[in-house]
């Protein structure tokens, strides 16, 4: 399974606005995922081995990250057609299976994923209070590995953000499978 790297962060560019379904049921927007203090934008799926390391920390981190005013919204943008796996069905499952307390959304057309620049599953970006890229890098520096007790990098770099401090100045990549793209 060949693994891509997500590329070096453009800070300062805008989030992009959508308006995508969430497994919840409801649409939903930036505006409504938003927080106060910043944003996190993932993008995920639920057939990666990559996802499957982290998909446990991600309730702990984003309720975390929550709790300091900072929204979490998940994208599946990859072709069900090509990975059954990642259907709109099988994304409640997961959502409802690891209580996700953020929304999971569909990307059906892929093209939030193109407008953001996502290239893998998972790919992180944090956004501060005015929507702003502060942060484009690695959940942990766990790898597939699904160890605990490691540097949690976006907390740690969110958390600063949502307090008016600075992003780290070094941001470690994210790393996953590729987003599959309709043909």
């Amino acid at each position: 399974m060949a693994s891509l790297t997500t590329p070096a962060p453009s800070t300062g560019a805008p989030a992009v606005d959508f308006e995508l379904p969430g497994v919840d049921g409801r649409r939903h927007t930036l505006g409504s995922v938003s927080g106060p203090n910043g944003l996190v934008v993932m993008f995920i799926c639920n057939h990666c081995p990559y996802v499957q390391a982290i998909v446990d920390k991600l309730p702990r981190d984003m309720k975390e990250l929550s709790a300091a005013g900072v929204g979490a919204v998940a994208i599946m943008s990859n072709d069900p057609a090509l990975y059954p796996e990642d259907s709109f069905e099988n994304m409640a499952l997961v959502a409802k299976r690891h209580a996700f307390g953020f929304p999971y959304v569909m990307d059906a057309t892929q093209s939030v994923a193109k407008a953001y620049g996502a290239v893998c599953t998972p790919d992180f970006f944090g956004y501060d209070r005015n929507l702003r890229l502060v942060y484009r890098g690695r959940l942990d520096d766990a790898g597939r590995s699904p160890k605990v007790g490691n540097r949690r990098e976006l907390v740690e770099a969110m958390l600063a953000i949502a307090r008016g401090g600075a992003a780290p100045a070094v941001q470690h990549a994210s790393i996953g499978c590729s987003i599959k793209w309709r043909v």
